[in-house]
């Protein structure tokens, strides 16, 4: 992809419409593939492909056929003047003023940024990859610096000879210098360039601009040279030739000058490089065109200046001058044919002069140029020496970030690298200064930004970035590039994804992204070969090595290698300095990512004026507080510099707020994690950082953007959570103030960075860690409700719907519980006062309670939470229950008075609550535990008004039948609640509920029976609802396994209702029937007292038990049968008292009944069948045993005799209705 400002605009050269066309109109933006013919040489195949990514020339128009005995030697009208077609201004002919451009590889790396590191091999100037190519024929030397990208190598011509002597004037490179007088060359001087020299670059410059159509008007040149200014040629000419030129109008040329490129944003503030007459054109891509071209399997982006011409049997070619008189060589050869291949220009036309005078043009196609005489070469060869540099330079130039030197002494064989950035640490002079650290670093940083933009869709890049950054920080100095390091610190944070839930499949994703061969050669084999090959290789380079490579990195011993097929392999994978953490633990997640937070803000920090600077405060100048509305536009104001001096809009402005804002979310974050571990101070104090960090960023910046006051609300809501778990938990309060109260290193750092902006105050309610529950819950809804008020704010209204659910959610919770807290309040001051009536703080305490309430139920109505509303509802009922119990009356004595109207007002308000809590949830399939836990609250109010109405009868206001009725109504009520069906662990409790209504009706319509006088209809009725009654609540305490007094009582009161009917009865047989029936229901009790018994017995063991584990006695046989109840026992679950009362009231009934059976059976005037006999007989045994029993037998002795007669009576009667739940 072309970087913005660059036209894509491929050199169309074969296509015969691009010549029809405008100059300067770019070609459709789809980039144009053209790719060269496919070269032969012998039997073997080239495969070369080219693809123009810029062109700053226009389409070629045709060059211009000189005429023969033209003299090159006298200048053309149009010399000199700026030509697209010849590039920028004709001094950049055939590529050679590169060594004007120490960077030119930099320059194209910044405008393709997205080749570099992964798809490219290498970047370089045309000219630099012809000079590596011809290395095995030419003698002359190669001196190139060489940076690692990733996968991508960039080559740049090291001008020694320019650099040293720079060196002397300024001292930077003396190192260096020394190194080279030291290693290479002792006699080092510069070499000056010939006059031949001069005058060959002056006539091919003129015969360029003799062969371009068309001619502008210029000023008269002189000819001759000066030769006394060569000293500053640097291969420009010299300087007696023109530098400025002038146009007589602003051409089409000028769309194509290639000043508008700019390749380093100006907010870099970077210093200019070489800038000592080089104008910092070094990080500029000033090539006329830059090309993908594809050699066999080796991608390179290269820059080309070569004027390219339309005309011949081609719409491209190459235009080149020979010196009749001269043959060409074998590396002209290759120079001409790389030239063409790089271009893809398919032919070359050759004008030959003699003495500057034209003679004759000859054309000559691409493929031909390997077999011209005297300079035939093998174009496998050419491939092979350029697969084995690459190979060598990619296993050798490891470091990313360092700066290698590929060097070949003139003359000589051999082939060194160094490592120019480790031998300038070994230096020990001060001012060792690389030129390359910036721009390598700037690269280093731009690969890494424009990476991040394809991570944000994969995350196998974030190693891989993070290695980048890493190394460009590594070479940068902070008091220089503040800017720089401040942003890859930021992008370093912005790594670590902090609102992420952590996946499986992520995680590996991650791994592989930052594993340590994220750089590998992709086109590896098999690594132990490989190895072993190149432990060979460096074994006999080794050997070779003379004293003097000892510093280099490595060696290539001879030049002949190189055209050995694959004698170097690239073997070497880089790995990152360290891979990608994948942690998924938040808490390092965080910690890294505000280490990296902490050294940006030192690095923009450093750049802001001294704290010594800053201005004292005015004590007169009002703190401004944080809530006004900031979300309109920037207002005036804001121009002002900030607190610390930073003005609006500077960078430094831009990356604080980016880094204060980054710092915010990583201690949400942590404060997070903190509350899912129960670690309530140590949440609180993240919390209070990240509010902190928010204040600071509301200082500095003049707009809100609403995601920020999104975060702002979730940063509230989570305060308020922390608050609410603090006040919950008052127990662990030591624990969480320690918590609250240690700080590290890090956080007081950021912590003091932060209060060069703000003073950090305008959060300190809301953080601090209050020691009462009351004050914590006011200042948990207070956190709520500011993330309310800025969820509904005009700025929000439209963004955070499910947000806003949560935080009502939340505050429906709080109230809710400040509702609870206010209520328990209320209940204890209850249970505390000595005098009963109602005190001024306790109804204080209700109404409070009771708005909370009111407030908690609005919020979850608005978010359509039925379930929380029914919870609300039902606090509600259960705080009127609590009022009521407040009205209840005493009278003088002490003791309960009636049941009272204020009563029965509260009872009735909360049913109409409970009521309400049901209708909201419509269903018990809606929540079962919330709809079971309703319906139990309904059904033990109902239960307790009818008892207290029962127990307590106001016959001081009411009717016994009103009160009755009543009674049975809210009876009937709360057994409807009972629910005996579903199975839960309610359900005994439900039943015992129902069995004591049951019993409870029973006894009241059993009183009804016995006070009722008249009428005869009434009287029925009341009888069969007793009887009823009574077999409902004996059913279900047989049921139950720990109810036997209950079961005993109402058998007891059942028997003594049968004695009740039987007294009114006159006829002997009826009353014989009632007496056997009374009987049959006695017989019953039997169940009842086997559960006593039982529990007897398990007592009696745990007392031994307990005597022998406790007063390490032998239990004796006779006293654990006479005493069960020992003073020291444990308490048992047996209300013995209760059993001995009922055992008082069983006996004389039993007795009674037995006897008066007997006395009808005996006095029956019909004969008596045998049955008859034999029931008589048991009845009068029975009666024996009962009569002789010892009265004061223990317990236990008297209970096992109960058991042995009722179930004689049973076995003998018949009745074995119960003998299932014996």
């Amino acid at each position: 992809q072309c970087s913005p400002g660059r036209s894509e605009c491929p050199e169309s050269s074969m296509s015969a419409s691009a010549a029809d066309r405008e100059p300067g109109i770019p070609l459709d933006n789809a980039k144009e593939d053209i790719s060269g013919p496919t070269l032969c040489s012998g039997n073997s195949e080239i495969k070369s492909r080219a693809v123009v990514k810029y062109s700053a020339a226009p389409p070629p128009t045709s060059y211009a056929l000189l005429q023969e005995k033209t003299d090159l030697k006298l200048p053309p009208a149009n010399w000199l003047r700026e030509n697209p077609q010849l590039g920028s201004a004709g001094t950049t002919i055939l590529g050679s003023s590169s060594k004007s451009k120490p960077f030119s590889s930099f320059g194209m790396a910044y405008d393709f940024i997205d080749c570099i590191g992964d798809d490219v091999d290498v970047v370089s100037d045309s000219e630099n990859i012809k000079k590596l190519l011809k290395i095995p024929y030419s003698k002359s030397h190669v001196s190139m610096a060489v940076h690692r990208v990733g996968r991508t190598l960039l080559l740049d011509e090291l001008d020694i000879q320019e650099l040293f002597m720079r060196s002397s004037q300024t001292g930077d490179w003396t190192w260096l210098k020394e190194f080279y007088q030291r290693l290479v060359d002792q006699k080092w001087q510069r070499k000056k360039k010939s006059k031949e020299h001069w005058y060959q670059k002056a006539i091919l410059s003129k015969f360029l601009y003799y062969s371009i159509n068309g001619d502008g008007a210029a000023e008269p040149v002189q000819n001759d040279l000066n030769e006394g200014e060569e000293e500053n040629g640097a291969e420009e000419f010299s300087s007696s030739w023109p530098t400025t030129f002038t146009s007589t109008s602003v051409s089409v040329d000028s769309m194509f000058a290639l000043g508008q490129v700019t390749s380093i944003p100006k907010e870099q503030n970077l210093p200019m490089l070489f800038n000592e007459g080089e104008n910092s054109q070094g990080l500029r891509n000033d090539f006329v065109r830059n090309i993908m071209w594809t050699f066999e399997d080796i991608h390179m982006l290269v820059g080309s200046n070569m004027p390219i011409f339309g005309g011949g049997r081609y719409p491209a070619v190459s235009l080149r001058l020979r010196d009749n008189n001269k043959p060409i060589n074998i590396l002209t050869g290759i120079d001409y044919w790389l030239d063409n291949l790089m271009c893809n220009v398919p032919e070359l036309v050759m004008c030959f002069h003699v003495n500057g005078i034209v003679q004759k043009y000859e054309m000559i196609k691409t493929e031909d140029i390997p077999h011209l005489e005297n300079s035939t070469f093998s174009t496998r060869v050419v491939k092979d020496i350029a697969q084995n540099i690459l190979s060598f330079l990619k296993s050798n130039c490891t470091k990313e970030g360092h700066t290698y030197w590929l060097f070949k002494a003139s003359g000589s064989d051999i082939v060194k690298l160094y490592d120019l950035t480790t031998l300038c640490e070994e230096a020990e002079e001060e001012k060792c200064q690389n030129p390359f650290t910036l721009p390598v670093a700037v690269l280093l940083y731009k690969v890494a930004s424009n990476l991040m933009l394809k991570a944000r869709q994969n995350r196998k890049h974030y190693g891989t970035i993070r290695t980048l950054l890493l190394n460009c920080v590594k070479l940068l100095d902070q008091e220089r590039h503040p800017q720089i390091i401040a942003s890859a610190h930021y992008i370093l944070s912005e790594l670590f994804q902090l609102d992420e839930p952590p996946q499986e499949d992520g995680e590996e994703s991650l791994r592989a992204g930052g594993s340590e061969d994220s750089y590998s050669d992709e086109d590896r084999e098999e690594e132990e070969e490989e190895e072993a090959e190149l432990t060979e290789d460096s074994d006999e380079n080794s050997s070779y090595s003379s004293q003097d490579d000892s510093k280099a990195v490595a060696v290539i011993r001879s030049v002949g290698e190189l055209s050995v097929p694959e004698k170097y392999k690239s073997t070497h994978q880089i790995r990152p300095s360290c891979a990608f953490p994948v942690s998924q633990d938040k808490e390092e997640k965080c910690r890294h990512v505000l280490s990296y937070v902490l050294k940006g803000l030192k690095a923009v920090d450093g750049t802001i004026k001294k704290e010594s600077d800053l201005p004292a405060a005015d004590p007169n100048t009002p703190i401004p507080l944080k809530y006004e509305d900031r979300t309109g536009p920037l207002q005036a104001d804001q121009k002002h510099p900030t607190r610390s001096g930073m003005l609006p809009g500077s960078w430094q402005h831009r990356m604080k707020l980016q880094l204060f804002l980054k710092a915010s979310k990583a201690y949400y974050v942590l404060s997070d994690a903190a509350t899912n571990l129960l670690k309530y101070g140590r949440a609180l104090r993240y919390i209070k950082l990240s509010l902190q960090c928010y204040d600071a960023y509301c200082s500095v910046s003049g707009t809100l953007h609403p995601q920020v006051l999104q975060f702002h609300s979730q940063c509230l809501s989570l305060c308020g959570d922390i608050q609410l778990m603090l006040a919950q938990n008052a127990k662990n309060r030591a624990a969480y103030l320690e918590e609250y109260s240690y700080q590290t290193k890090e956080d007081q750092e950021i912590l003091h960075s932060l209060h060069r902006e703000s003073s950090c105050q305008a959060f300190n309610m809301a953080t601090d860690l209050a020691m009462d529950p009351e004050y914590q819950l006011f200042v948990s809804s207070k956190c709520y409700e500011a993330a309310y008020e800025l969820l509904v704010s005009e700025a929000l209204k439209d963004h955070a719907s499910d947000q806003l659910a949560q935080v009502l959610k939340r505050l429906g919770n709080i109230r809710n519980e400040m509702g609870v807290y206010h209520m328990n309040q209320a209940a204890a001051m209850q249970t505390e006062k000595v005098k009963r009536s109602v005190s001024v703080a306790e109804q204080e305490m209700w109404k409070k309670s009771f708005a909370f309430f009111e407030k908690g139920m609005k919020d979850f109505e608005a978010i359509g939470d039925r379930t929380n509303t029914a919870l609300l509802l039902c606090n509600t009922g259960r705080l009127m229950r609590i009022c009521a119990q407040a009205h209840c009356a005493i009278s003088a004595d002490q003791s309960r008075g009636e049941f009272s109207p204020e009563e029965a007002l509260y009872y009735n308000k909360a049913i109409d609550y409970y009521l309400r809590a049901i209708k909201s949830l419509a269903s018990r399939e809606s929540h079962s535990a919330v709809w079971d836990s309703v319906n139990w609250e309904l059904s033990t109010t109902y239960f307790t008004l009818a008892t207290l109405l029962q127990d307590y009868a106001p016959l001081s206001r009411k009717a016994q039948e009103q009160i009755e009725r009543e009674v049975t109504e809210a009876m009937m009520k709360s057994l409807k609640y009972c629910d005996l069906q579903t199975e839960s662990a309610r359900q005994p409790l439900y039943q015992y509920r129902a069995a004591t209504i049951h019993h409870r009706l029973a006894s009241m319509y059993h009183s009804c029976f016995r006070n009722q006088v008249g009428d005869e209809h009434l009287r029925k009725q009341h009888r069969s609802l007793a009887e009823l009654h009574y077999s409902k609540a004996v059913c279900l305490f047989l049921s139950l396994k720990d109810a036997p007094c209950e079961l005993l009582r109402t058998l007891l009161e059942r028997v003594a209702f049968a004695e009740f009917t039987m007294a009114g009865q006159s006829s002997s047989a009826a009353k014989l029937k009632s007496l056997t029936g009374a009987i049959e229901i006695m017989t019953e009790t039997r169940y009842a007292f086997q559960l006593i018994h039982n529990e007897l017995l398990e007592e009696q063991t745990e007392v031994t038990l307990f005597r022998i584990t406790h007063c390490n006695l032998e239990p004796d046989p006779a006293e654990s049968a006479e005493s069960p109840d020992v003073a020291s026992a444990p308490p048992s679950g047996l209300n013995l008292e209760e059993v001995m009362k009922l055992i008082g009231v069983f006996e004389p009934s039993f007795s009674f009944l037995l006897l008066q059976l007997i006395k009808l059976m005996t006095t029956m005037k019909r004969k008596p069948s045998n049955k008859d006999e034999e029931l008589l007989k048991t009845y009068k045994n029975v009666y024996s045993k009962l009569l002789r029993a010892e009265k004061n037998a223990p317990l236990l002795s008297r209970v096992k005799l109960h058991i042995e007669l009722l179930q004689q009576l049973t076995s003998q009667t018949g009745s074995d209705d119960t003998g299932t739940h014996s």
